[in-house]
């Protein structure tokens, strides 16, 4: 077990209470990591209102160098080399990520991906990712993704007023604009192959469907709707709405247009994993379900950490004592907090349990469940938005299966 002292925990408050020589003993065996988050650039050039790294619980950005230099870099590719190895990973998910990833400029990320693809051995696949806000996304950087085959995901909230109220620049200035002109130089044919998809978060006080039709109207691949980050203590905005559900309707209204749509112009990552799910199959994302959570982010001077959003939730709630320069990956598959997000089931409340979805839900982003003095073992604070959500889902395919086979129930 952790101290109470540990970074990424709170002595009594669940999982820091979690014991994993009794989960390892009990036959447990974690999951090896196959997700890695690299914080390249600590900094952005936007200031998103509801931004979980810069505008809520831990400020520990401040500390961090702006860039990840490069015998970290190093270190980092020696080490995830190591683990998949170890564990003969057939294929990994390296993202780079920040603040903002263009930042670190297009001759240190030519320099991360080029160590990172050198120190991994065959037959180990890597797929690079970038994940970003698309400001700075001009040719030349689209040249070099090209060059090193790096996929680029872009958020976008949707139409320009919408986004431009929330996804600013510091002197308040909107960045719709910067952002479209990307996604049309990403568009364009020689590109294109590199586009994997909008990241849009949900705004209920946003036109749904306007906002759909404004990120179709840039062809992405798939589109990831996500709620907004908030938990019991520091709840999003509508949030805890007693028979409200605010979150639930505005996808609600999504959901009916995209699955009667004759043609489905695009794959949206939330409805797609909850009927996955409904149809029996595993979750493929820590958002929903309770497939193992394999992800683990390295921060610019070289920490190892749990997911970055749980930044949302209190200071040092995604830390740990663990570094590159000490320790391989193998030692944080053996904290509780990353146990936690591997055991299922167990990690669940006792009403997230009785609950008739809960194999579907898997009790929400884990940072949603936070609770002081009860650490994470609770329900999602978005808990009745998604039942409605789900149960809205599992009715539709249930009246399309009895259209097609003749017998309703």
């Amino acid at each position: 077990m952790v101290s109470s002292d540990e970074p990424g925990s709170r002595g009594s408050e669940w999982p820091a209470t979690l014991d994993v020589g009794a989960l390892l003993a009990a036959g447990w065996r974690p999951t090896p990591f196959r997700q890695f988050i690299l914080k390249v650039h600590s900094r952005c050039n936007l200031k998103c209102t509801y931004c979980y790294m810069y505008e809520m619980a831990d400020q520990n950005w401040m500390k961090q160098p702006r860039r990840m230099a490069k015998p970290t870099i190093d270190k980092v590719a020696e080490r995830i080399a190591e683990h998949a190895r170890t564990h003969a990973l057939p294929a990994i998910d390296i993202i780079l990520h920040g603040g903002e990833p263009l930042l670190a400029g297009i001759e240190h990320l030519r320099y991360a991906v080029g160590a990172l693809r050198s120190a991994v051995d065959p037959p180990t696949r890597i797929t690079f990712h970038v994940q970003t806000n698309g400001v700075l996304l001009d040719a030349n950087f689209l040249d070099l993704f090209d060059e090193l085959d790096v996929l680029l995901g872009i958020s976008l909230d949707g139409y320009q007023e919408s986004h431009d109220l929330r996804r600013t620049r510091a002197d308040g200035r909107g960045s719709y604009q910067a952002v479209a002109a990307a996604l049309d130089r990403l568009n364009a044919p020689r590109y294109r192959h590199l586009f994997s998809g909008l990241l849009a978060t949900v705004d209920p006080a946003a036109d749904p469907l306007r906002t759909y039709e404004a990120l179709l109207a840039f062809e992405p691949p798939s589109i990831d709707f996500l709620l907004p980050h908030g938990n019991w203590d520091a709840p999003p905005p509508g949030l805890p709405a007693p028979g409200r559900t605010p979150y639930a309707d505005w996808l609600i209204t999504i959901f009916d247009r995209w699955y009667r749509a004759p043609v489905q112009r695009t794959r949206i990552r939330m409805f797609l994993e909850i009927m996955r799910m409904l149809g029996g199959r595993p979750s493929r994302s820590e958002a929903l379900g309770l497939s193992p959570v394999a992800v683990t982010v390295i921060e610019t001077d070289g920490s190892i950490e749990l997911v970055d959003t749980l930044k949302s939730a209190y200071d040092g709630a995604s830390g740990t004592r663990l570094h590159v320069f000490r320790d391989d990956f193998d030692s944080a598959l053996m904290l509780p907090p990353f146990a936690a997000r591997q055991i299922g089931v167990a990690a669940l409340s006792p009403q997230c349990r009785r609950c008739e979805v809960h194999q579907v839900c898997g009790g929400g982003l884990y940072p949603h469940r936070y609770r002081a003095g009860r650490g994470f073992r609770n329900p999602s604070v978005f808990c009745a938005d998604l039942l409605r959500l789900i149960d809205h889902i599992q009715r539709v395919m249930a009246e399309d299966l009895a259209d097609l086979t003749g017998v309703r129930r």
